[in-house]
């Protein structure tokens, strides 16, 4: 399979041409920059979330959780889809999709919106994802975030998550609760972050963004003059999570996501990544530093468009004690208790929705983890279950 590389000495030897490992030179086409910045265009004015490349297809939207293929667009080859990143893709991500076979960037369309990439290598040939950025950050009150959620923005230490699949709309509700810390209060906030996705300008605060492997070699490295604020974007590894924790403990308000579908769940991840002698220690670390989940999923809204449901996590005395202990499959019914305080389980938040005539029963039985618990749930309010049947009588065999 053709792969980009060296691309940054082909560029300085002949501005208009890349090498590729495979193919010996390939123009970079005019056309091909033209028709990415075509798709990105439509993809960004139809209301959709993604774009797809495939060779063997034509390019794919989607919208609304929905994919659908473009009206009137050709399938795409190899040498469409190679040209038409090569035209827009920056010469380290281009170095590192040479080394690893995958790279993220965020890319700006002038004039239509901020958009971030994956590339990566599959089985045909080169591939890419486009996610649309929105140009401007939906605010708290916006997106109905819980006046309990907005209050660990006020947090002068402490790790607040935001967790949930890809697709859920994560990045969007950090965005909102950075942006309501900008707004609210007087303080230097660092956004750490592979790559940079939402624009944060200056408003009461300070706000300094950073991008891994262009502004800095590493978190660990962008964490050494930690400032008030942080949002560390993904804990995707070990060591990120550690400084997470670590600077969370010493005094700052960090926040990040993780690809967990529930707070509790959420927890143990975290503790898992760590070694067993040293999981002890970091229960006890983040019974004390772990002030927040917010767990959500995207779900299908009954007229068109989508709905967050959200888990939201507050970390109380009880539920630090539950953490310290290794209870954690206790949090559920903790939280069942705990709505005074603004707690609420992904059942709830999903059957809130389907009262609400927001969402449809199926949709929310679909997303939800525990399904039969929700089932009962429908049931005693009403609600029409027969499309779990099947699905019952199947787990009633097994």
């Amino acid at each position: 399979m053709a792969k980009i590389s060296a691309i940054a000495a082909a560029r300085a030897a002949a501005p208009t041409t890349l090498v590729w490992s495979v193919v010996p030179v390939v123009p970079v086409d005019p056309a091909a920059r033209d028709r990415i910045h075509r798709l990105l265009h439509t993809l960004a004015s139809s209301g959709s979330s993604d774009l797809h490349l495939r060779v063997g297809e034509p390019p794919v939207i989607r919208k609304f959780g929905e994919m659908v293929r473009i009206e009137g667009e050709a399938v795409l080859t190899r040498r469409d889809i190679e040209g038409m990143i090569a035209a827009i893709i920056p010469e380290q991500n281009a170095t590192e999709f040479a080394a690893t076979n995958d790279t993220d960037f965020a890319y700006e369309v002038e004039g239509v919106a901020r958009i971030r990439a994956n590339v990566l290598a599959e089985r045909k040939g080169m591939a890419a994802v486009f996610r649309v950025i929105p140009a401007t950050v939906l605010t708290v009150e916006q997106l109905g975030i819980t006046p309990e959620v907005q209050k660990l923005c006020y947090l002068t230490k402490g790790l607040v998550l935001v967790t949930g699949p890809t697709g859920s709309g994560k990045s969007t509700t950090l965005a909102a609760l950075i942006d309501l810390v900008n707004r609210v209060r007087h303080d230097h906030i660092i956004t750490i972050e592979n790559p940079i996705e939402f624009v944060h300008p200056n408003k009461h605060c300070i706000v300094t963004q950073r991008q891994v492997g262009v502004h800095t070699g590493s978190f660990k490295s962008a964490l050494r003059a930690a400032p008030d604020i942080i949002l560390v974007g993904e804990l995707r590894d070990l060591e990120t999570v550690s400084i997470a924790i670590e600077t969370a403990e010493t005094g700052h308000l960090v926040f990040g996501t993780l690809h967990t579908s529930t707070a509790a769940s959420t927890i143990d991840r975290i503790i898992d990544q760590f070694s067993a002698d040293q999981q002890e220690q970091v229960r006890t670390m983040l019974s004390e530093s772990l002030k927040g989940v917010v767990a959500q999923v995207l779900c299908k809204k009954i007229g068109g468009g989508r709905v967050a449901a959200q888990e939201i996590l507050i970390v109380n005395t009880a539920i630090s004690n539950l953490i310290r202990e290794g209870k954690t499959f206790q949090i559920p019914s903790m939280m069942q208790a705990g709505k005074k305080v603004g707690m609420i389980t992904m059942n709830e938040s999903l059957l809130n929705l389907v009262e609400r005539k927001l969402v449809e029963p199926q949709e929310a039985w679909m997303k939800a983890v525990d399904k039969p618990s929700l089932v009962a749930q429908l049931k005693a309010r009403g609600h029409d279950v027969s499309f779990t049947e099947g699905e019952m009588a199947l787990g009633a065999e097994g």
